[in-house]
């Protein structure tokens, strides 16, 4: 199953097994079969784009992968990579910026792999240069239009990382007005705004997802 986040709705790209095949009656769900026709991916899109009224939704299918190479072509796809970066407490690290709670990410650049990426981008918007670069948690997907209009397709490779360096140096540039160590549960209980998709990150991590 894929879970993309379009204009903060979770859209799920799921097997039809996944999902019992039936649509959702439910206002805040729904849930529709996919017939191969990419036009009709479209007419969702635009949807949640412009009016999104349903906590999810979920179109299902018997080749999801195929599924999701549909819904890719529709997008341009910019790569980008980042962290979970613990301290010696077991601290996370978040960043705040233009009124949302985040994690450090940036665009992989060409020939760059994702592990390189992440590493440079966490220590370019955070200051953290003494950096220990730990497993593959998960990836993220996210949407978006650019200054031309374009919908783009942002998939995110996350991985943890360690420090025991303390300074933090936000990346005011970047619009990061400040950099914070948090316990990530307690974080995920303060009610902090957060895009939907850093807090599906930080739920596993504390084992929630």
């Amino acid at each position: 199953m894929y879970k993309i986040y379009i204009n903060g709705t979770p859209l799920f790209l799921a097997h039809t097994s996944e999902t019992g095949g039936a649509p959702s009656s439910a206002t805040e769900a729904m849930a529709a079969p996919y017939h191969g026709n990419p036009r009709m991916l479209l007419n969702y899109i635009d949807m949640l784009e412009k009016n999104p009224r349903f906590g999810s939704l979920t179109l299902y299918c018997e080749a999801p992968e195929q599924l999701f190479n549909d819904f890719s072509s529709l997008y341009r796809i910019v790569e980008a990579a980042g962290g979970v970066v613990y301290n010696a407490e077991g601290q996370a690290l978040l960043i705040y910026r233009r009124g949302y709670w985040d994690l450090p990410k940036g665009k992989v650049d060409k020939g760059e792999s994702h592990e390189a990426a992440a590493l440079r981008e966490v220590e370019e918007e955070t200051g953290l240069s003494a950096l220990e670069l730990g497993p593959f948690i998960g990836l993220t997907y996210h949407t978006y239009h650019d200054n031309k209009g374009r919908r783009v397709l942002k998939p995110t490779y996350w991985y943890r990382m360690f420090t025991t360096q303390t300074v933090l140096v936000p990346q005011a540039e970047e619009d990061i007005e400040k950099a914070e160590w948090w316990d990530a549960r307690s974080f995920l209980g303060s009610g902090a705004e957060v895009y939907g998709n850093i807090r599906t990150l930080l739920e596993m991590e504390v084992g929630k997802g």
